[in-house]
This record gives structure tokens, sequence and C-alpha cells, in this order.
């Protein structure tokens, strides 16, 4: 049976499909609930092994403050029992780039948290519905790990690397495991250099940061992700958080943005003068990331997504010794159409429009630009 209800947000409501093969089997019903909300959601991300920090109410939190995407969660669970499951979605409603629901926006990975299979032909359901109620172009999917799918509904996908580094070695075979011409020159280079480091969660810090991404953004074609958003994930990760910086006699030469959750830190955002990039400021700055989270007794660097084609980046982290690995992400659409399909960046119009203009921006509007495409690009 199919039954239609309405969840109301701050924001707007959200139509909400609760299906059931069979009224005595409470295991096949999805749920809807609103993790900001339900304190069950941050108890099971935090007992579930699989989950990150992009499960995690403080990133919620954040992504609904800077671009007001409400999220919800997806669950076999009924109300007044812990959790089991969950597969938590924001929507997207632009009348730039169309409504979608994904999990999640700006997010390298979400792993759906499930722990059987029948789960997921549920949740598969319920996204067919939802689909055909809403009008979705897509519904977006980022998991760690293979996901096998069988349905009616239209699947594109789209790989992207990953890279890990198991920090169980000691930091004299982390560092030995390094590309010893590229990553271990470097590191060396800048401590020779005598590069200062800094980090923290100061204004004055996130400054440094901010203009070092819009530099980089700009050498990139691309705007710059909002001051806001930034903002929002100092103040919503706390501690969590931290900007690194490395400085050449007062200069700032390069910038990152790590994340902690659980026994994983994140590098999530990096950025860099060019005219300094051959004393090392970033390597040492991811390498100074290591050694404080061997110290914490930490067991995982993430060192995020990098797109197949961006050969540049993948190199650099393929010379941190780590473990690369393929992240796919599924897009579902309504049967036999193609709106869900993966466009690449080459052949989207709006993005090569984008990238033709950033180059003659003065500062201000290219900032001034992101603040507004951000929220349709989720």
């Amino acid at each position: 049976m199919t039954q239609g209800t309405q969840l109301n947000s701050g924001t707007g409501k959200y139509r909400v499909s609760i299906l059931a093969e069979s009224a005595k089997n409470a295991k096949n019903t999805v749920h809807c609930i609103r993790p900001l909300d339900d304190s069950r959601w941050n108890e099971f991300v935090e007992r579930h092994p699989h989950s990150s920090i992009f499960h995690s109410v403080e990133w919620l939190r954040a992504l609904r403050l800077t671009y007001g995407y409400e999220p919800i969660v997806i669950t076999t669970s009924p109300s007044g029992i812990a959790l089991r499951n969950g597969l938590v979605l924001c929507r997207v409603n632009s009348w730039l780039t169309g409504r979608r629901l994904v999990s999640l926006p700006f997010s390298d990975h979400c792993e759906p948290l499930l722990d059987e299979r029948e789960d997921f032909d549920a949740f598969t359901s319920t996204m067919e519905t939802q689909l055909d109620l809403e009008k979705l172009l897509y519904i977006e999917i980022r998991p760690t790990r293979p996901l096998a799918f069988t349905g009616s509904l239209s699947c594109s996908t789209c790989e992207h690397y990953f890279h890990k580094i198991d920090l169980a070695p000691d930091l004299e075979t982390l560092f030995s495991n390094c590309h010893k011409n590229s990553t271990q020159r470097k590191i060396r280079r800048a401590e020779r250099e005598g590069l200062v480091y800094e980090d923290g969660r100061s204004k004055r810090l996130l400054d440094i940061f901010y203009r070092l991404l819009v530099l980089t953004r700009r050498r990139h074609h691309l705007p710059p992700q909002p001051i806001k958003w930034f903002e929002n994930l100092i103040d919503c990760l706390g501690e969590s958080a931290k900007i690194r910086v490395a400085l050449k006699d007062r200069q700032p030469v390069a910038s990152i943005l790590t994340l902690q959750y659980k026994d994983t830190l994140l590098y999530k955002y990096g950025c860099s003068d060019v005219r300094f990039n051959q004393l090392g400021g970033t390597h040492l700055l991811l390498w100074r990331s290591i050694e404080e989270a061997k110290a914490r007794k930490l067991r995982v660097m993430d060192l995020g997504r990098s797109e197949c084609e961006n050969t540049g980046l993948v190199t650099f982290k393929d010379r941190w010794g780590g473990n690369r690995s393929v992240l796919t992400y599924f897009r579902f659409a309504a049967p036999a159409t193609s709106r869900g399909h993966f466009v690449p960046a080459d052949a989207d119009w709006k993005q090569r429009a984008v990238r033709r203009v950033v180059p003659v921006l003065p500062d201000r509007i290219l900032c001034a630009l992101g603040n507004v495409i951000y929220k349709h690009l989720g």
C-alpha cells in the first residue's frame, strides 16, 4: 500500500511517501524523520561503523544554515525505537539546475547506513514514488561501497577517485611510504625554508584561508564557496574543524581545512598562493596533520575525492603512499528518461559560461557570484 503524508520544516513542506509491502511486516515500511530534530539520528550515527562526518548533525546543520537545504532521513525504524538503518538526503530546489534529492550536497561521500539488502530494496521503492510525486529530476546517492541495484528506475553513474592513508604504521614508516622525489623532498624543503605553521579556528586564520581560496578558485576558473559556509562549518563543528596555515616571513603561502570525526581526519579544502608553491607549504600542512592524527591515535587520514580527469590532484594524493579506490555516484531517475544522467563539466553550457567570466571578475564580484551560485550546485 502507498500513503502520502506531509512533513513540515522551517523552510517549507516535504511530501514523504510511506510504502509497505505488508501491513503486518513493519520491517518493510519506510518512515521519514528530521535528523536535526530527532535525537535518534545522532545516537545512530555515533554507533554505526560506516558513518562519517558527512552523516553528522553538525555537518547537516551547516548545510541548512548556509544553503537552506533541509535534511531528511528515510528509515524502516518506526518512531519510539532506536534506528537500525537510515539514508540521509537533502532537497535541492533550484530554478537553475532543477529539483532533486541528494545524499549529500558538497559531501565527498555519504554511505547509506544499511545492514541488510532488503533495506535498500525498500528505499528504492520509496525513491521511485518520490520521483513521481515531486517530479524530481533525479535522486543522487554517493556511497563508499559498491551498491547493488535492481529495479525499474533509470540509473546512471559517475566515478571519482578516493584516497585514504592507513595511520597504523609509525611516523617513520608513513614518511618513507611517501614519494621520495616529490612528497618527502617538499616536506624537507618547507622545513629548510623555515615555513611557520599555525592552526586554529580564529577569524584571522579564516581570513587568511579565504584569501588563498579566492586565489586558487580563480586559478581554476571557478568562483569561491561562500565564506558563510566556512564560518558555519567552524561554528557547527567546533573543535572538530581546524584551519592550518603555512607562512613564509609572515606571508601566507598555503592553507588547508581539516575535519575530525571519530577515528578519521579529513582533508576537505586546500588552497595556496601559486607564487610560493615551490616552498612546499601544502605538503608541510598535510604532514603536520598526519603527525597530529598519529598523536591523537586516529586510524585514517581521508584525503577526499578527486575527479578522475584531474591528473595533477590525483598524482599529488597518490604520492602520499595511501590507498586509491573508486567512488561511484548513482543517480536514479524515472524509467526510460535521461534527465538524471551525469553531464561532464565541459559539456554543461552553464558551467562553461561561468568559467569564461571568472578570470576577469574583481574579487568582490567573484565572491558575490559564489554566494549566489553554490546553493544551486549541491
